[in-house]
């Protein structure tokens, strides 16, 4: 070997001329071999700024450069061009942009410009913010982008009555950020296929900049993606893609599998090399893991070999319900931090839904062991969740006016902005507290201030004013009465009309699922409290869930870098690294998620495993599945179907696409 190099990522490394494939599975030294490789080129003879490298963020743009330079030790100004595919498109349409009509310093859009943007576009069609919210519109729209549909098309493959009138508005909102001389983010790859196709010489003249064109992660890439690359790289042929197609878990973004399995056929003469060393894991993991992947049908045809052999075997555990399962995985982690010799870093757990970790947070603040939640906010911070709990802490404490301002018009009640203010100026005017004001309304029109300044409540103002604190004066009594937490917050979500407004501002059917499942775990997570207490109160349910609140950041790096033990779900932990992984509700309708199992896609299956295989190579010393045998459904237990893929890895479901059609071997505990 050459380099530390085994002999696979040698014969990458050395192979510089002509499409070449490099299939590199999990924790096999990937970045290693492009940095090699593009040094290999340079010693070779390729002037650095000839090779361009593109992958999909920033993080990984910048780590390739830093080791490139760290193993070319030049201090040269001189460099490979790597960036990510937007951070490209950007250069090449700032050079071109005039052909496609917009001026050379377009500007860029972020979300809130195109919010803005669409508000006046759904001014101006004249559709009411009840039939579609801005944020909707640019949601569409970017869904519509990323499969390079432009709006005439858009407007002929709309089939219900929302599309059509986001196809309308499309339509508007591009003429409009033309005229404005800008872009969106989605804009950035359509505008440039669209500038290769009605200029061939531009496309010629950008391909003939590099003589290298390297792409990593190209199982991630979508539609433009890949016809930009073909585009960059027709003429020299000197394409190398670097990629897994056992990792791709994107397709719901756009990303599709096909582009990596299919790469032979668009480039005939490809060489393909296999990275199959595992240098991560065990191999009492990667038995598990080639056991389950084993079971997708399109696939190369690849086994993760373990250069750490040995191992401790993983461990299948169930447990009777969701809060024994969080309970028992936390005790566990708690146990093996007791000896000093491993910190809270070395441990992660993993889930499918964003609603799963709600138990493990609470057992995880119960046992004051540290934790961050990564690529997700903390369940206690969703705003369904918020809302839920500023009702609890009216109802406990109607005194609290941060709750109380919270929830007065949440859902709409009659209660508008102006007549909030009405009472809030009164409750400051008059020294009471806002609950004071809202309590005492008598009926009919209320005359409020003094002598030089009076506001006027309206009829229907006070009406509206007063069931609000009805509402709350009714459950505060059911509270005081004993009656059961549990079925007191479901009467609270059905009376406030909660779910229905969920559905009413959040068409979108992921995102309504989403928000609705951490309404339910709001109900579950009040009757796990109160089956675990002898005098079960509001007061001690809300004392639990705020005990250790904390400020969750977004930047990836900065929450890995502190010593806590990681929760994230599947999709987040691509990429990262644990000595010790506890996978959570391996469960048909969790993993695989219910949406594939309901549309009985055979592809949506197959992605569902390979996020369960990404989960699982996560994994360096121990790994631990488990499921729950009974899951909360609306604060009541429901049995549960073990997920499928536990019985393809212990071999008690038959593949279909195993060498011979025979069964794995077992790999239970």
């Amino acid at each position: 070997m050459s380099h530390g190099l085994n002999p696979e990522q040698q014969e990458a490394v050395d192979t510089l001329r002509g499409p070449l494939l490099v299939l590199a599975g999990a924790g096999s030294g990937k970045t290693r071999v492009v940095t090699f490789r593009m040094a290999n080129l340079i010693k070779h003879g390729t002037q650095p700024d000839r090779i361009l490298a593109v992958t999909f963020t920033n993080k990984a743009a910048a780590e390739m450069q830093h080791r490139l330079s760290a193993l070319l030790k030049t201090k040269s100004k001189i460099k490979p061009q790597v960036s990510t595919f937007h951070s490209h498109c950007v250069r090449l349409l700032r050079r071109h942009a005039r052909v496609l009509g917009y001026p050379e310093k377009f500007a860029i859009y972020d979300r809130g410009d195109q919010e803005s943007l669409a508000r006046g576009v759904l001014r101006d069609i004249r559709v009411p913010s009840d039939l579609m919210r801005p944020g909707d519109l640019v949601t569409q729209i970017g869904s519509w982008k990323t499969l390079g549909i432009r709006p005439q098309e858009a407007e002929r493959l709309a089939s219900t009555d929302k599309e059509h009138l986001a196809a309308s508005g499309y339509k508007k909102y591009q003429k409009a950020l033309r005229h404005a001389g800008a872009v969106d983010f989605d804009d950035l790859l359509m505008l440039t296929e669209e500038l290769f196709k009605i200029a061939p010489q531009v496309r010629q003249q950008e391909a003939r900049q590099f003589d290298h064109l390297l792409v990593d992660e190209y199982q991630d890439t979508n539609g433009l993606q890949y016809r930009i690359i073909r585009a960059l790289a027709d003429e020299h042929r000197n394409i190398c893609v670097v990629g897994d197609d056992d990792q791709s878990i994107y397709g719901w973004r756009g990303a599709e599998v096909k582009h990596i399995l299919q790469f032979k056929n668009d480039w005939p003469d490809a060489k393909v090399v296999r990275l199959e060393w595992n240098y991560r894991s065990t191999s009492a993991i990667l038995e598990t893991a080639n056991k389950l992947i084993a079971y997708n049908k399109h696939r190369h045809d690849k086994v993760l070999k373990a250069a750490r052999a040995g191992g401790e075997r993983p461990r299948i555990e169930q447990y009777p319900s969701e809060v024994e399962e969080a309970r028992q995985v936390v005790a566990d982690i708690a146990f093996r931090l007791k000896d000093g010799t491993r910190d809270p870093r070395d441990f992660a757990i993993l889930f499918r839904t964003n609603e799963q970790p709600r138990a493990i947070e609470t057992e995880l603040r119960k046992a004051k062991l540290p934790y961050v939640m990564l690529g997700s906010q903390s369940f206690f911070d969703r705003k369904e969740v918020r809302d839920l709990l500023a009702y609890l802490r009216a109802i406990e404490s109607p005194r609290d006016e941060v709750s109380m301002l919270r929830i007065i018009n949440t859902p709409p009640r009659g209660i508008g902005e102006r007549s909030v203010e009405t009472v809030l100026s009164e409750a400051v005017r008059s020294g009471k507290t806002v609950w004071d004001v809202v309590s005492n309304l008598s009926e009919g029109p209320t005359l409020f201030g003094d002598a030089e300044k009076t506001t006027t409540l309206s009829d229907k103002n006070v009406a509206a004013i007063r069931s609000f604190s009805n509402l709350i004066q009714r459950y505060s009594e059911a509270t005081a009465r004993g009656d059961s937490l549990a079925e007191l917050t479901r009467k609270l979500i059905s009376e406030t009309g909660y779910e229905q407004e969920v559905r009413r501002i959040y068409p979108d059917p992921e995102e309504q699922q989403m928000r609705l499942a951490a309404v339910e775990e709001v109900v579950n997570s009040v009757a796990a409290y109160e089956a675990e207490e002898e005098k079960p109160s509001i007061s001690g349910y809300l004392d639990q869930v705020t005990l250790g609140q904390r400020e969750m950041g977004d930047d990836k790096e900065k929450q890995l870098a502190r010593n806590a033990i990681a929760l994230m779900t599947l999709h987040a932990s691509k990429g990262l690294e644990f000595p010790h992984v506890y996978m959570i509700g391996l469960e048909d309708g969790i993993l695989p998620h219910s949406r594939s199992v309901k549309a009985d896609s055979q592809d949506q299956i197959d992605e569902e495993r390979r996020l369960c295989y990404v989960g699982i190579t996560r994994a360096q010393e121990r790994l631990t599945l488990s499921l729950a045998l009974t899951r909360m459904k609306w604060g009541k237990p429901r049995d549960t179907t073990p997920s499928r893929f536990l019985f393809e890895i212990i071999g008690q479901a038959d593949n279909p696409h195993s060498r011979g059609g025979t069964r794995p071997r077992s790999s239970s505990r």
